[in-house]
């Protein structure tokens, strides 16, 4: 067949302008491809998980298991799940260890806490021990359910009536008669020394909250970490435990953190109340470059059926500002 010549100049000149025009398409479709794929040094969100407390809240009329919280944190949408050990029960049996952790596999979910209470604020040194003897024995527990890290505490002078009378003063009492902050820290540090040789052996980093006591204020726990100087022990930021100038005590708190536990008081709280701005709180853990877990711990009089999803919404979305 044959071709004449002003067909075939007419095809030649317009193959190059096709080919540019299909690569001006390309690059176009590749271009807006670009805009949809996040950047791959965009900041992910943190993983929310809830605190068995949240569901329990030491209410006689609320005291469910650990397994029905499990079970309800993955119903609602939770990533993990931050175990209260008071709310175990005394069973801490190593078949029960396994079905925890087996019950939230199954749910989606991880257990990425375990919050503990002690105290090493004593001249007692028997109380003392005892307190080491009992974190070890977390430290242990925490590892058995492949649990990363374990909130700690200083512990208290202990000198408050009861606990409503802690709350009543903000967290503040007087010290024992006869001692000093200076003693009580160094008990709470040798303390230390002894337990975190345990974490490092379980794999558990223990997280020291700002939790009352010589811990109520960031410089007394971070105190503490810096005497320590070890990975084993940074810090567990909770924010409804700043009281006054909450903010500023999160930003000096936030480079130390491993952990964060987020307070929300739906229905209003039982011993006070906060309005926690969480956008602000994405933004101080942003800076720092957190990506840990954020724990929800419901503080509230509200029906946890409904302000624990409330919390949950309002926490993921307070993290798309950080």
């Amino acid at each position: 067949m044959s071709v004449d010549r002003r067909s075939f100049l007419a095809a030649s000149l317009a193959a190059p302008i096709g080919a540019a025009l299909l690569g001006t398409a390309v690059e176009a479709a590749d271009d807006a491809e670009a805009e949809k794929t996040p950047a791959a040094n965009q900041r992910r969100g943190n993983p929310i998980a809830v605190s068995t407390y949240s569901f329990w809240r030491f209410r006689d009329d609320a005291r469910i298991s650990v397994e029905s919280c499990i079970d309800q944190a993955g119903e609602m949408g939770f990533d993990a799940v931050e175990i209260l050990h008071m709310q175990m029960q005394d069973d801490e049996s190593a078949g029960r260890l396994r079905n925890l952790k087996r019950r939230a596999f199954l749910a989606g979910m991880s257990l990425c806490g375990f919050s503990t209470h002690q105290t090493f604020v004593s001249p007692d040194e028997a109380v003392r021990k005892k307190n080491v003897e009992h974190t070890v024995r977390c430290l242990q527990l925490a590892h058995e359910m492949g649990i990363p890290t374990m909130r700690v505490n200083t512990g208290r002078w202990g000198t408050s009536k009861n606990f409503d009378e802690l709350m009543k003063n903000k967290g503040r009492e007087p010290r024992l008669e006869g001692y000093s902050d200076d003693e009580g820290f160094k008990w709470v540090i040798d303390a230390y020394a002894e337990c975190v040789k345990k974490a490092e052996e379980y794999g558990v980093v223990m997280g020291l909250e700002n939790h009352w006591g010589l811990g109520r204020e960031p410089e007394g726990v971070i105190r503490v970490i810096d005497a320590i100087e070890s990975p084993w022990l940074r810090a567990t930021l909770d924010t409804g435990n700043f009281l006054e100038d909450s903010y500023a005590k999160m930003e000096t708190l936030a480079p130390y953190a491993v952990f964060v536990q987020a307070k929300t008081y739906h229905g209003g709280g039982t011993w006070y109340t906060l309005d926690i701005d969480y956008g602000r709180v994405a933004e101080i853990l942003a800076k720092v470059k957190y990506r840990g877990y954020v724990s929800l711990e419901f503080e509230g009089q509200e029906e946890w059926r409904t302000a624990i999803p409330k919390s949950l919404a309002m926490l993921r979305g307070a993290g798309d500002r950080g």
